[in-house]
């Protein structure tokens, strides 16, 4: 007998989700690029609608340049920088706005003619209305990291910019999940729990070290302490304690020594993790999936440690925020696969 309906899937809806999900990488690899070259700031107003018309001539680029003169960035960091500096940063802030908005007439539009054509799913329409809904809340959220580098700081404030970037993670995880539904329709068979527990714990464990990147990310935390294994010949480097709770957020010692330390369970989690996979022989390819997800891992643990001791250059930098991405979309597509699997547990 099928396990599957026909009635449940649609070919055209998965590719287009994961179309959907492969502007959201982009925006996440672009994303990486404005923030490490100090771009994020070059747009200091929000308008949705109009801000998608770039300045088109040299009176609005002057207009343009004079809103960034008034805001700290530019008074403490960048002051004396000229015109054609101020455009390479603005136009990397433009595109990653502009992708911003791309992806949500490229998720709005289809949906609302798969909707009409009765092509989505029943079980999955009220999934892609919560994905536009994260989407437009993205936006908003967006706006909020900005503004709060706009006043008394020269940057975004790090916990802002940890929510802006794990919110992406979400709606591009949620993207390939429902696109994997709509690609195979529904599995009304149930896989033991505990193997769906396991893989829904290393799936959290990624994203958590993912939110963890954002922080050092954030607080430019990669820039110090770029020896490794020790920090400045240390365990932990000296951590400024007089912030409080705030120092989990800030301090850049304890925001790279925590995600060093996440970065070390994560990589014994998911050896282990691969391991029982192998032996308990699952189904619907997830031995290999953990395998890959393993290898990934590994290899974005590596391009961490090189990343950190060449002091975050740019190339580096969006590469190794790419992999996360590509880390938790390979640990998404595992947990979907375990669940469809016939497995046993720890055999």
């Amino acid at each position: 007998m099928n396990r599957f309906s026909a009635w449940d899937r649609s070919r055209a809806v998965a590719i287009w989700l994961f179309c959907v999900a492969a502007l959201v990488f982009a925006m996440v690899v672009v994303g990486g690029i404005t923030r490490l070259t100090g771009s994020g700031l070059s747009i200091t107003e929000w308008k949705p609608i109009m801000g998608a018309v770039p300045p088109l001539n040299e009176a609005d680029w002057n207009e343009a340049f004079a809103l960034y003169r008034e805001i700290p960035q530019y008074q403490q960091v960048n002051a004396g920088m000229t015109l054609g500096e101020f455009k390479g940063i603005f136009w990397w802030e433009w595109i990653h706005r502009q992708l911003g908005r791309l992806i949500g007439v490229a998720f709005a539009l289809p949906f609302l003619v798969f909707l009409a054509l009765k092509m989505v799913p029943g079980r999955l329409v009220l999934r892609c209305v919560v994905l536009l809904g994260l989407g437009g809340l993205q936006g908003l959220i967006g706006w909020w990291m900005v503004s709060s580098g706009l006043s008394e700081r020269v940057d975004v404030a790090p916990e802002r910019l940890t929510v802006h970037l794990g919110l992406a993670f979400v709606i591009f995880m949620g993207l390939i999940w429902t696109g994997l539904e709509a690609w195979f329709g529904e599995d009304r068979t149930r896989a033991r729990a505990g193997w769906s527990r396991f893989a829904a714990l290393v799936l959290g464990v990624v994203f958590l070290q993912s939110l963890l990147g954002g922080l050092v990310a954030g607080s430019k935390a990669g820039m110090v302490y770029t020896d490794w294994p020790l920090m400045n010949g240390m365990v932990i480097a000296p951590v400024d304690w007089g912030q409080g709770a705030l120092a989990f957020l800030h301090d850049q010692a304890l925001v790279q020594f925590n995600h060093r330390i996440m970065a070390y369970a994560l990589l014994a989690l998911t050896t282990v993790y691969a391991v029982q996979v192998i032996r308990a022989k699952l189904a619907q390819g997830a031995g290999a999936s953990a395998w890959v997800l393993l290898a990934l891992v590994w290899a974005q643990a590596l391009l961490g440690i090189a990343t950190l001791m060449h002091a975050v250059p740019l190339s580096l930098g969006v590469l190794h925020q790419a992999g996360a991405a590509v880390v938790l979309g390979a640990a998404t597509v595992n947990l979907w696969l375990v669940r469809r699997s016939q497995p046993r547990m720890f055999g």
